[in-house]
């Protein structure tokens, strides 16, 4: 199916208006995307131009970039969220449980939520069997984790038109990929509709920093100018009012350095003041939507 026949359009303003428990008007979803970079492959990103231009393999420069997050940056994420009793939803490659075991017992051991992220850190697009892909990375993380995992966000947010029907028939029931609402929706495929979640392609680290080249202060601007601006929507009673979804995206190897984890931890004590935000893990925000009623 082409992307407009799975995910029908439907204007804002058309929708019912739905309320989040306890009078919340928006729903912040932070995710920690927790890699794998093979050193032999491309390295996913790079932050050092190799010499002359010419890509080079191995890359041990921008490996070892990645893997000081693994090392470092990763666990002032995991002080900064447990401070503030937070669980975020962690996008995580299957290989991680078995590549980097002592993380990934913290993440589960915390109660954080898995939600699938490719077998290692490769573009959808390169995968010869991507469902045999899906299986082994959902049971790996399933397995580890002591439940199913429901949530689905493709490597660099990549997939062919079959993947989404590839998903629902391996049993995930959100996919994150679809950037299209402030609200989850139902996108249809061959083995019956799944959700789209609310994730954010502007409030996340890689594009904002590493290829814009922003300073690193304009992550928590827009991420407080969003949540201001959704809350505003959210409690008016105009065709805009009705809950919201926020989410925020962060990698250990870009805001977890030393020079930018202060713009993430301010951010946790900014939006942790606001009265009329919750936070919820992507299985929270879609158990609660769909039981809200709304059939977009």
């Amino acid at each position: 199916m082409r992307p407009e026949e799975r995910l029908p359009y439907c204007a804002s303003i058309d929708r019912p208006k739905i309320h989040l428990p306890g009078g919340k008007a928006v729903a912040i979803w932070p995710v920690i995307n927790v890699e794998n970079w093979r050193i032999e492959n491309p390295m996913p990103r790079q932050v050092l131009v190799a010499p002359t231009g010419a890509a080079l393999q191995p890359d041990i420069a921008n490996w070892a970039w990645h893997e000081y997050g693994m090392r470092v940056g990763f666990w002032r994420f995991f002080e900064a969220f447990e401070r503030h009793g937070i669980r975020p939803t962690v996008s995580i490659n299957g290989s991680v449980v078995v590549d980097y075991p002592r993380i990934a017992g913290a993440m589960r051991d915390a109660g954080w939520e898995f939600m699938g992220h490719g077998w290692h850190q490769v573009p959808t697009h390169r995968i010869e069997d991507q469902k045999a892909m899906i299986l082994k990375t959902l049971e790996t993380l399933g397995a580890f984790a002591g439940h199913p995992i429901v949530g689905w966000l493709g490597p660099g947010l990549t997939e062919t038109m079959e993947t989404s029907d590839h998903l629902a028939a391996a049993g995930i029931r959100y996919i994150a990929d679809w950037v299209a609402d402030d609200l989850p929706c139902r996108l249809a495929t061959a083995a019956g509709p799944v959700l789209t979640m609310p994730y954010s392609v502007e409030i996340n680290d890689v594009p904002l920093i590493m290829i814009q080249h922003h300073q690193a202060r304009e992550f928590i601007d827009r991420a407080l100018a969003q949540v201001d601006r959704l809350i505003a929507e959210a409690t008016s009673a105009g065709p805009l009012g009705g809950a919201k979804v926020m989410s925020f995206a962060i990698h250990p190897y870009i805001t977890g350095v030393p020079h930018r984890i202060g713009v993430i931890e301010e951010l946790l004590v900014e939006l942790s003041r606001r009265p009329e935000v919750v936070f919820m893990q992507g299985r929270e925000i879609m158990d609660w939507y769909l039981a809200s009623g709304d059939p977009t």
